[in-house]
């Protein structure tokens, strides 16, 4: 087995410049943004945006389906955001041609 080769500090600090560069602005703004936040808080952010998206997917199935009932609203939520895998490798998200 070979040995692996411990990379410098300059070496990381180009690797983080390389990535960083394929960000567009916005996302360096909020990168840091994200950056001074306490460790314990940043794993906020990720779930705080995942909310959002589920909100704004709840309102826009309630405005397309205004017969149905919070609860079969809240399946059509998991419905699309659960990839199934039943006997097939892909399946498209439920309700992606509403989607636009």
């Amino acid at each position: 087995m070979e040995k692996k080769k411990t990379l410098t500090s300059e070496e990381i600090s180009a690797i983080v410049d390389r990535i960083a560069d394929e960000f567009a602005s916005e996302d360096k703004a909020e990168i840091k943004i994200i950056a001074t936040l306490p460790p314990n808080a940043r794993w906020l952010v990720g779930i705080r945006k995942a909310e959002a998206i589920r909100a704004d997917l709840r309102n826009k199935l309630v405005r397309d389906f205004p017969e149905l009932s919070m609860p079969e609203i809240n399946m059509k939520i998991l419905r699309s955001l659960t990839p199934v895998r039943i006997g097939k490798s892909y399946t498209e998200p439920a309700y992606q041609d509403h989607f636009g």
